[in-house]
């Protein structure tokens, strides 16, 4: 196995880190106390092809592989979590379901601008009653001539109100369960779309989280994505890559906690040394950094499969191994985040910290695409699919006679 970075891997990853470390860090701590949106800077990342790193070039996207993009998320939200998910967003769940399901007409008109950084792509599944069980969703749509009728309400929209096009799943025929979920390409001009509200969150404060609401809003036949009854499949394929994204996205975030608490440990002196000369902080750091490598290594092999999988067409979906890095991915940043406060002390709690940050940024990421107990179940599921039969008759046959 080579587990080095290719020339063009490389280049990515320290474009992007320069990008973050100039353009970025010098305004974010203004930015997060004003919870603005950085649509300047998205625009200049899309300008660089942060926006549509997994599509073809034919379609203006940079047609990189998954580890390239996964290298790009971790170094944008090694600086700021709350960019990254507005990248993540727009290239996983968004323009690679467009560019795989959608007709020519719908590459022509959403793909390519997404692809540029001219617009951004929300991604409109959970609903206030319907999370883990996206089949749950209660949103319909009904066809009324040369259009759908959508009625109905997304919470938790990522990039909601600042998007030019979100992919909606609604259902079109309630009585088929999971086979009557179809998805729609929405713009915010058409008639009966509005934002209901904006969340207000623990962190993330640079991200706008939106409900939207669907009330008679109508949509063109033409902005169906794929046939209907095909949306939740299309929903769940793009969740396995957004997963990759999540756990990129703690990978880098991680990262930026613990160089942070590292910087500060040999700043910081107590009795006449600075603390990282004590054991007690040793440990801790050693920790933060096994575990990063660690989430890294499965991040990239996600990374890696879906590749695999993109190039084998028909083979199964490499949900596991996503769920995986998500999950490890999620709980580590959480601890890293966590030990990097402990070593600040008091200072790490207060807000001209970037560590504080990082640990209520850290917070969301075991919820958001798939919450860590639902990764757990796709885990132990694949687990035992493949799992080799034992001789359980023999055994239980020898527990009777005794």
């Amino acid at each position: 196995m080579d587990f080095s970075l290719s020339s063009d891997q490389i280049l990515i990853r320290d474009t992007v880190r320069r990008f973050m470390e100039t353009e970025m860090r010098p305004i974010l701590r203004e930015y997060e106390r004003d919870e603005k949106f950085p649509a300047e800077q998205l625009r200049k990342l899309g300008e660089l092809g942060c926006c549509g790193m997994l599509v073809p070039e034919a379609w203006g996207g940079a047609g990189t592989d998954t580890i390239s993009y996964a290298l790009m998320l971790e170094e944008v939200a090694r600086v700021c979590a709350s960019t990254a998910v507005a990248l993540s967003v727009t290239n996983s769940v968004v323009g690679v379901p467009i560019w795989k399901v959608g007709s020519e007409a719908q590459k022509k008109k959403y793909l390519t601008p997404l692809s540029r950084g001219e617009i951004l792509g929300a991604f409109c599944l959970t609903e206030p009653q319907a999370g883990s069980d996206a089949a749950g969703i209660q949103t319909r749509a009904v066809q009324d001539g040369a259009s759908y009728v959508l009625n109905g309400t997304k919470a938790w929209v990522t990039n909601g109100g600042v998007s030019g096009v979100y992919l909606v799943f609604a259902k079109t025929d309630p009585g088929a369960g999971a086979h009557g979920v179809t998805a729609f390409l929405v713009e915010p001009t058409f008639p009966g779309f509005r934002i209901g509200r904006y969340e207000e969150k623990m962190g993330l404060h640079l991200s706008r989280s939106a409900e939207i609401v669907f009330d008679n809003c109508r949509v063109p036949v033409e902005n169906r994505l794929g046939e209907e009854g095909q949306g939740l499949r299309i929903a769940l394929e793009s969740l396995d890559g957004g997963r990759v994204g999540i756990a990129a996205q703690s990978v880098g975030l991680a990262q930026g906690a613990m160089e942070a608490a590292a910087r500060y440990a040999k700043q910081r002196r107590t009795f006449g040394k600075s603390i990282a000369e004590y054991q007690a902080i040793q440990w801790m750091l050693a920790d933060m950094q096994t575990e990063i490598e660690a989430a890294r290594a499965l991040t990239h092999y996600a990374a890696f499969m879906r590749d695999k999988q993109s190039r084998q067409p028909g083979s199964r979906r490499p949900g596991s191994s996503a769920s995986r890095a998500k999950l490890y991915a999620s709980e580590m940043a959480n601890r890293v985040a966590y030990r990097a406060v402990q070593i600040h002390g008091s200072v790490g709690y207060s807000r001209e910290t970037d560590v504080e940050r990082y640990y209520r940024d850290a917070r969301v990421l075991t919820i958001y695409e798939g919450t860590s107990e639902m990764q757990r179940i796709v885990i132990a599921r694949d687990l035992l699919r493949n799992a080799p039969a034992r001789a359980g008759s023999r055994a239980a046959g020898a527990h009777q006679v005794g």
